[in-house]
């Protein structure tokens, strides 16, 4: 419906302007202070890049609901890997807030965003431009695995801190008697996180073939 469409283009133009900003603001700081604005990426910009995220989550009940086209399981696993790294990783370690892999989940995270979230709003006006189409659906796919090797880095990184300070490692009262570990546990999601990857790169392999085929441009030409 127009009402549906018109708040999914509402949706699509604030994440739009914070992507953005954040994707401005960090070349911006690096232009004007080189290397050492790498280091102070998240205390700049690390408030807008948890909203948008925390934003993001609506397009899982977008799709549930059937307001927006979009397969649940993939865009499921890309936001609970942001969310994942960025609140549970990132956030709770100071130390690794610091560190130069969050400056370039950053850049990363939001060049994505920026383009897909272009052509989201345009596509919402039924308005489509080739180069931008091309450019959404083949960006993702040298650069999302890029991220999910910048992300597993991130969780290695973090691993020191979590075993020195134990953070989220808890022991259970009698009668469980047992310990969660909790680098043993980002370990393990490690392992969830590269086999994602696999089925991710996968559907997006097959909606660039879906929406970059020749029957779907001459369909958007006409």
């Amino acid at each position: 419906s127009f009402t549906m469409n018109m708040y999914l283009f509402v949706y699509d133009l604030m994440q739009f302007c914070g992507h953005s900003w954040i994707f401005t603001n960090m070349i911006i700081r690096f232009m004007t202070f080189g290397k050492d604005s790498l280091a102070d990426t998240f205390h700049s910009i690390g408030l807008v890049m948890r909203l948008c995220q925390l934003l993001s989550v609506l397009e899982i009940l977008h799709i549930l609901i059937g307001i927006d086209k979009g397969h649940l399981l993939p865009r499921f696993l890309q936001i609970t890997e942001r969310i994942i790294i960025l609140f549970v990783v990132i956030n709770s370690q100071e130390e690794v807030q610091g560190k130069y892999v969050v400056c370039v989940l950053f850049f990363l995270w939001n060049l994505l965003d920026v383009v897909r979230y272009t052509y989201n709003m345009l596509a919402r006006m039924d308005i489509y431009y080739l180069p931008l189409t091309w450019l959404n659906f083949s960006l993702c796919i040298p650069l999302y695995p890029l991220s999910v090797l910048a992300k597993g880095f991130a969780i290695c990184v973090s691993l020191p801190y979590f075993e020195s300070f134990g953070t989220y490692s808890i022991k259970l009262p009698f009668p469980f008697s047992f310990s969660i570990y909790f680098p043993y546990v980002l370990k393990m999601y490690l392992i969830v996180l590269f086999a994602g990857m696999c089925f991710i790169i996968r559907n997006l392999f097959s909606e660039r073939m879906a929406h970059l085929g020749t029957g779907s441009i001459k369909n958007k030409r006409s």
